[in-house]
């Protein structure tokens, strides 16, 4: 698994390169822009893309058939973070162990180093050469719905109304509003995964089984890691949930049974990943996911 780990970071940061590369100016006026489009994308676990590697390599697909779906799905996170981390959001000073890109830019730079991240992943997928039209399209269309209004945005939408809110969400709630704002994005990266392997309706199916489980799990671990992990392990910000009032698996649950409900939910994504012909990349990085600190 540490070698094929290896092989897939290398291949998706040597993706994400040749994007920018292609996608930003290259004017002497916007350096200090493209500065930040480099600074907004660097570093990070790369775990969306390892996620659509290893549930593509569980079905036999070519690493180059899955270099612009990993870059894509890199490229809409790092957009969401830049976003997610701005004053009228999460106001958030650290990132990766580094200032945020407002912090180190500016906020109109971050804001425009978003919406470039954001449009530059649509273009990635739309002129990959290794995917016929068909797949383009359906990938492109795949990744809208899951970064946009009925996905990643929609629960962003959720999560603050929430935090203005004055009562506390019931459990169904909460899992709806982190299954759209974390999951539906960790579950593209299987479904678009499938789409580039082309998979089987019943592949299909167990991918999505393995990724929406795997999206429920990853946020309730965030959620405990917020609690009794330091920032230095993290990244960013620990203990930021509890200061800011959010509502979260543990402040509901408690963290014994926000531990138990993520265990679970590991438990159900491990279950559909042995239904793929060649599942043993993707179990290791699952048990991989369930050990993190950070």
């Amino acid at each position: 698994m540490t070698a094929g780990v290896h092989a897939w970071t290398s291949r998706v940061e040597q993706a994400l390169a040749v994007s920018l590369a292609r996608g930003t100016p290259a004017d002497a006026d916007s350096e200090t822009f493209v500065e930040a489009l480099r600074y907004a994308t660097a570093g990070g676990k790369r775990l969306r893309a390892l996620m659509v590697y290893a549930s593509g390599t569980a079905l036999g697909a070519a690493p180059q058939r899955l270099d612009a779906v990993a870059a894509a799905i890199e490229l809409i996170h790092a957009y969401s973070l830049v976003h997610d981390d701005l004053p009228a959001m999460d106001n958030d000073d650290l990132r990766r162990g580094q200032p945020t890109v407002h912090k180190a830019f500016g906020e109109a730079t971050a804001i425009l180093v978003g919406d470039t991240l954001n449009t530059l992943a649509f273009g990635v997928l739309a002129t990959a050469d290794t995917l016929d039209a068909t797949a383009r399209v359906q990938l492109v269309a795949t990744l809208a719905a899951a970064a946009g209004a009925r996905g990643m945005v929609g629960g962003q939408v959720l999560d603050l109304a929430a935090q203005h809110g004055d009562a506390a969400l019931p459990l169904d709630a909460l899992t709806t509003l982190h299954q759209r704002k974390t999951g539906a994005l960790i579950q593209a990266c299987f479904d678009m995964a499938g789409i580039a392997a082309a998979a089987t309706p019943a592949q299909r199916d167990a991918l999505s089984t393995c990724g929406a489980a795997l999206g429920l799990a990853y946020q309730i671990q965030d959620d405990v890691l917020d609690v009794d992990a330091a920032t230095a392990q993290l990244g960013k910000t620990a203990g930021k949930d509890a200061r800011d009032g959010k509502q979260t698996f543990v402040s509901l649950l408690g963290l014994d049974a926000a531990r138990d409900r993520a265990a679970a939910a590991f438990g159900q994504a491990r279950t559909a990943a042995y239904g793929l012909p060649d599942p043993a990349a993707l179990l290791a990085l699952i048990d991989t996911v369930a050990q993190r600190r950070h």
